[in-house]
């Protein structure tokens, strides 16, 4: 299946969705902030990322506009619980500067899975 990037500063949020993603036949690749996803090749050798918007240090928003530089057609999903600012708000600047798909949380399994689906263009009829 694809190599997935899952970024996200909250430890069990990330070791959630990474366990979800390899039960699927997914290879994953952790990071707790946007410093050290961006360090070296790792976010680059990527079929997709999936960040959260809100962390300390280098934040999703600038995780993307990185990425956006050195890959454009790396396909992104942006996942965000808000913080102090309305978590819809940063979603929808996240979405505008090219993720594919924007999941606030909490959000469901399957909510997840047809995002990641979508991103790396897999058709629903053969979800296992």
């Amino acid at each position: 299946m694809a190599k997935i990037l899952v970024l996200d500063d909250d430890a069990d949020v990330r070791q959630g969705i990474s366990r979800f993603l390899r039960s699927l036949g997914h290879e994953v690749v952790e990071a707790a902030d946007g410093r050290a996803a961006l360090k070296g090749e790792g976010a680059f050798a990527t079929d997709l990322i999936i960040t959260d918007i809100n962390m300390p240090e280098v934040d999703g928003i600038e995780v993307i506009l990185a990425l956006r530089e050195r890959n454009p057609h790396l396909p992104v999903i942006a996942i965000s619980g808000g913080g102090r600012v309305p978590k819809g708000s940063l979603l929808e600047d996240a979405g505008a500067l090219g993720a594919v798909s924007t999941l606030p949380k909490p959000f469901e399994l399957a909510e997840l899975r047809r995002a990641v689906d979508l991103a790396l263009g897999l058709p629903g009829e053969e979800r296992p």
